[in-house]
């Protein structure tokens, strides 16, 4: 008897749901395979307002015109890599444009939860972004492979409320992998850059988390930010970049650099153009050729501490790369900090070893710095007449340099 008041109760909590559940009482059906209908675009389509799932199985699809989303709570699931969206136009529009209907119009349009996962997008010289979403709070990109786009590889704009993109690979790109415009409380963890123009561009946001991720082969910088505020990258590792691995410029403040390897770049590892209150620490600096962090003129109150400034010295008396090499990029290099006419600057607890000139050098109207309690041995290897470690020029007057251990 008991069992049976129990099945019924079931029954009626189940009957409730069902009746009072807003998907139910919609009409549409929500998921959809796309092989079903006449195009892609007609799948896109056919996605009810309240939002579904469409498949996109197995298949080379070529495009002459963007893929429009129009829809909120909506995810787009590939087969992995033999799901191909190939962009063949060649006027620079998009492949997947992910937009409320009025964004044109009206900038401040928005559209919520739309999941992009599991495909890949392919494009040509002349062909726009390969992912472009306008105005959608908590996007979610997962499992990408974006390539030879001639705009970024995923372009997010106004996505504002907690974008994430995740476990993708972004690669030979014209311009960003990703670029970010006004977005916060991002994450961007676990993805793989190659040879994009540069890896990551963040602009006019706050929050961003980027850690785990890996950069290799940058034709120009690594990670780009601007005008952002409160984030952290950690754990990355930023590679062979033709320019620098990591940029902080307009108007950034708290920021922390920390325990990335930042390895063979061309120019320099972090620039802080305009960087202010932010900390550069724990961090592997090797095989940087202009110099390892510098502060620029228009940085101050900078933490440098706990970093590793090194060649590719690998003990017994013995480097990894050629002093000489018919490529500037296969030559062994190393360098420090540089600080240009810069102010509170706190440099303490690193080790400057192999570098090419000497650990710290600051420039101009520097000054106000700390120099503590670093060790700097095997340095000026390309100087032509021995420097100091600390070359400080006029700063040396107010500035505090003690209990270094200079061997």
């Amino acid at each position: 008897m008991l069992m049976t008041s129990m099945k019924r109760v079931l029954l009626l909590s189940f009957i409730l749901a069902t009746v009072s559940c807003p998907a139910a009482s919609q009409p549409g059906k929500r998921v959809l395979d796309a092989s079903k209908f006449d195009s892609l675009q007609a799948a896109f389509d056919a996605v009810p307002a309240n939002g579904g799932v469409v498949y996109l199985p197995p298949g080379d699809y070529e495009l002459g015109s963007p893929l429009i989303v129009r829809t909120p709570e909506t995810r787009i699931e590939g087969a992995g890599a033999s799901t191909r969206l190939i962009n063949k136009n060649t006027e620079g529009q998009p492949a997947l444009h992910i937009r409320p209907d009025d964004y044109a119009t009206n900038q401040r349009a928005r559209m919520w939860r739309v999941q992009i996962g599991n495909f890949r997008i392919s494009g040509n010289e002349k062909s726009g972004d390969g992912l472009l979403c306008q105005g959608i709070q908590e996007v979610f990109v997962h499992g990408l492979s974006v390539d030879h786009n001639g705009g970024h590889g995923i372009n997010l704009e106004n996505c504002y409320e907690d974008p994430r993109v995740s476990d993708s690979i972004l690669t030979y790109n014209a311009k960003a992998g990703l670029n970010i415009y006004s977005g916060h409380d991002i994450v961007v963890n676990a993805n793989h850059f190659e040879e994009n123009q540069d890896a990551v561009r963040c602009a006019d946001s706050f929050n961003l988390c980027m850690n785990g991720n890996n950069l290799d082969d940058h034709l120009r910088h690594g990670v780009v930010i601007e005008n952002t505020y409160g984030s952290v990258l950690s754990g990355n590792m930023i590679e062979e970049c033709n320019g620098t691995a990591v940029i902080l410029d307009r108007d950034c403040y708290g920021i922390t650099i920390s325990a990335n390897v930042i390895a063979h770049e061309l120019e320099g590892g972090v620039n802080l153009k305009d960087a202010h209150g932010c900390a550069v620490s724990a961090n592997t600096f090797v095989i940087v050729h202009q110099f390892g962090v510098r502060v620029g003129p228009n940085s101050d109150r900078i933490a440098i501490t706990g970093n590793s400034f090194s060649n590719s010295y690998m003990g017994d008396g013995k480097d990894k790369r050629p002093a000489e090499h018919k490529n500037p990029m296969g030559r062994d290099a190393g360098e420090g900090v540089l600080i240009e006419d810069a102010q509170h600057v706190n440099i303490t607890g690193n080790t400057f070893t192999g570098l090419s000139a000497g650990a710290v050098q600051a420039k101009g109207k520097s000054g106000k710095l700390i120099i503590s309690a670093n060790i700097v041995t095997d340095i000026n290897r390309r100087a032509k007449e021995g420097k100091p470690a600390f070359d400080l020029g006029a700063a040396r007057s107010s500035s505090i340099v003690k209990d270094n251990l200079v061997d």
